[in-house]
């Protein structure tokens, strides 16, 4: 499943992942944090172009079930206003064993983080920039 939304439930997503044949479930949830280089972080704001997004998450998607052979993978990434503390993306796999789960997950974010098109604006207590983008 790959998905742009706009509040990301964390327990429905949970739930999606699980799998009767997975011993192994591996969940990375990355969340809005209170600074950045030494400043004050308000809120973020994230927006993108969802067909495009969706399309290269799902390439993503399918290159890391071919090479771990999982079972689910999840990857959902929410746009808008996100205060502090506030899920913006999470990433899931679910496999039969640990070993497949972490290193699929992590290529799951390190891969989004770089190829989709996914722009972050963030709010500090004197002024606010657009981020660019991380290869």
């Amino acid at each position: 499943m790959v998905k742009i939304v706009d509040t990301i439930d964390l327990n429905k997503l949970y739930k999606d992942l699980v799998h009767p044949a997975a011993g192994g479930l591996c969940l990375f949830v990355g969340t809005v944090r209170d600074n950045t280089e030494s400043k004050e972080v308000t809120d973020l704001f994230f927006e993108t172009y969802d067909e495009m997004a969706i399309l290269e998450m799902e390439k993503i998607r399918q290159e890391a079930i071919e090479k771990w052979k999982l079972e689910k993978v999840i990857m959902v990434h929410a746009i808008g206003k996100k205060s502090v503390g506030e899920p913006v993306v999470v990433v899931g796999v679910s496999s039969a064993h640990r070993k497949e789960a972490f290193p699929a997950c992590q290529f799951l974010i390190d891969e989004l983080k770089k190829t989709v098109p996914i722009w972050k604006k963030e709010y500090f207590t004197d002024n606010s920039h657009w981020v660019s983008p991380t290869p």
